[in-house]
Formats: structure tokens, C-alpha cells, sequence
């Protein structure tokens, strides 16, 4: 089983949209708000076992609220 189906997203604490994993280059991952574009910050991994965690923490890190946010002209 993907370990993304596993992990249970709250929704966006800016605007209550949906949060979706999201992996770049397949050396890091990120959690961001499909809706509003808030997101944690990127964790980094070099391996499936710290990708795992990764995954982890950035859904730790989003379902306690702690995101970034960009408003327009920043």
C-alpha cells in the first residue's frame, strides 16, 4: 500500500481546503493546500526509509497549522 493513502491530511488551516503530498524531484516533499497554495515547509530525503519519514513529518507539521503562506505581490 502507498504510504501517501496512509496519512491522514486535516484540512488547510487558512482557508479549510484540501491538502495533498507533494514530492519534487524525488528528493524532498511538501504538503500544500490545493485550494489557497499554503504549504510546510520541504523536508528532504535520499532513501524510501526517509521518505517515509519525510512524509511523516510534513503531515505532523500541516495538521498542527504550521504553514507558509504567500499573499499577493510577496
Amino acid at each position: 500500500m502507498d504510504n501517501q493513502n496512509m496519512l491522514a491530511l486535516e484540512e488547510c488551516p487558512i482557508c479549510r481546503g484540501p491538502g495533498m503530498l507533494l514530492h519534487e524531484g524525488g528528493w524532498s516533499v511538501q504538503v500544500e493546500c490545493v485550494d489557497c497554495s499554503a504549504h510546510t515547509v520541504y523536508v528532504e530525503y535520499e532513501n524510501d526509509t526517509q521518505k517515509a519519514e519525510a512524509e511523516r513529518a510534513v503531515a505532523s507539521l500541516w495538521n498542527m497549522g504550521k504553514v507558509v503562506r504567500s499573499e499577493r505581490g510577496e
